[in-house]
């Protein structure tokens, strides 16, 4: 344990740093020894943290979508060279390298928040054992082990034997209460997160092992965390909770704003996008004209859901235009025939019959 700890201490001493000052403003409006200080001060480097690693969430979904895209042509090589797995593994480094994307990248956040994690874990182990870390010195630490979030200490675990726990000012009973509600609230924001995911945001169109694989996920991951969870501290959890209710905010945000194409939810997006069009007459909103241009762009090659959606627009008699505004019809044929030169169509004079042909034409009478 005091191997992986010293692997973290270049982070033990930032992270408590920033526990510390959240605490010295929360600890002046709740108490210095209350638990709300010490855990709002967690629950608020979740935040922080997670803020900071938005740009890798973003790169993660562009990440994810590439993998998704990707799927049927990993699928073909690996039938293709199924008996040659060294070829099998250029070909797709290959394509990786020619579509620019990186399956790694899809776990950037999750790697990017370890360290975090770890030194909170060890943070908080060092107050259980009565032991100072990074800036906490004597008095903070005496605060924190005093601090009790619904009758359980800030560093008090499931696992905890009664005399450890009742070193910490508590009872067994609470503890494993209020650990065992927060381990179950963690597991189901786990699942939930992913089952939304593989509900609503995954390209329904595309049959690949990709797909099974999320499923299979979907449902070890919370039994995972459930399994870890009774070896975390309390802090630890708050801290796990947090994360798994700010990640499951900022997927629904996503989903709803940015669907991935062919998904469930885009269908979804574009019933509603429709439904705006049709009363404002006009696409309001950067992200949606946006989304709208990206449709006209792919022509013949648009999913269903685009197809319906550009099929509805026209029997509204509007037309989605290539910088994603939509305009009239009408107008869309004026602006056709002024971009080639505006000029009148020569109306076709109408085809005599044979009969009409032979007969002359009958002389003008003068008067």
């Amino acid at each position: 344990m005091d191997t992986i700890a010293s692997l973290f201490s270049f982070i033990t001493t930032p992270v408590s740093w920033v526990i510390v000052q959240f605490h010295s403003l929360y600890g002046a409006i709740f108490g210095p020894d209350s638990g709300w200080a010490w855990g709002l001060s967690i629950v608020s480097l979740v935040v922080l943290i997670r803020i900071c690693l938005i740009p890798l969430f973003v790169k993660q979904i562009k990440a994810t979508r590439g993998m998704q895209a990707l799927q049927p042509k990993m699928k073909a090589i690996q039938e293709r060279y199924k008996n040659d797995k060294q070829r099998q593994s250029e070909e797709m480094m290959k394509l990786y390298k020619e579509t620019g994307t990186n399956p790694l990248s899809s776990c950037l956040p999750i790697l990017a928040q370890s360290p975090f994690f770890f030194a909170l874990y060890h943070v908080l182990s060092a107050i259980a054992n009565g032991k100072t870390i990074g800036v906490i010195n004597e008095s903070l630490l005496e605060s924190a082990r005093q601090a009790h979030i619904f009758g359980a200490p800030l560093a008090a675990k499931f696992t905890d034997s009664e005399e450890k726990v009742a070193a910490l000012g508590a009872s067994l009973t609470d503890v494993r209460i209020v650990t065992a509600v927060m381990i179950v609230l963690m597991s189901l924001s786990q699942f939930y997160t992913q089952r939304q995911l593989m509900q609503k945001n995954v390209d329904l169109s595309v049959k690949t092992p990709f797909m099974q694989q999320q499923k299979m996920l979907m449902y070890i991951f919370p039994l995972i965390f459930a399994f870890m969870g009774i070896n975390f501290p309390v802090g630890v959890l708050v801290y796990w909770l947090t994360t798994n209710v700010w990640t499951m905010g900022q997927q629904m945000y996503v989903i709803n704003q940015n669907p991935t194409p062919g998904s469930k939810a885009q269908d979804q997006y574009l019933t509603r996008l429709l439904k705006h069009v049709t009363t404002h007459g006009d696409v309001k909103g950067r992200g949606k004209k946006k989304i709208v241009a990206a449709i006209v762009a792919k022509g013949p090659d648009r999913n269903d859901n685009e197809r319906k959606f550009i099929t509805a627009l026209t029997k509204q008699g509007l037309a989605a235009q290539a910088d994603g505004s939509v305009i009239k019809s009408a107008e869309a044929t004026a602006d056709s025939d002024a971009a080639s030169g505006g000029a009148a169509k020569r109306q076709q004079p109408k085809r005599q019959s044979k009969s009409q042909r032979q007969t002359p034409p009958k002389p003008s009478s003068k008067k």
